[in-house]
């Protein structure tokens, strides 16, 4: 399955990209996170990161659709 990834904060600068296409077979989230750690190198692990889909807050053991848009959310500082 295709999807779009969007990568904001840490993620972004170690991936150098602000978006990307994936193509999976990863059944969910947690696994298609865990692959992306794998190939890109992230730091963060997957309990650090918060998925959305589609606009909307999910959980690592989500089932992955296909034509979604994945972000895994980082962990943020401000002030």
């Amino acid at each position: 399955m295709n999807l779009t990834i969007r990568y904001f904060a840490s993620l972004r600068e170690q991936r150098g990209l602000n978006e990307e296409t994936w193509s999976t077979s990863a059944s969910t989230l947690g696994e298609l996170y865990e692959e992306l750690r794998q190939k890109h190198g992230f730091t963060l692990g997957s309990e650090l990161v918060r998925p959305a889909v589609d606009g909307e807050f999910a959980e690592m053991t989500d089932p992955v659709a296909d034509g979604a848009e994945v972000v895994f959310v980082p962990p943020v500082a401000g002030g």
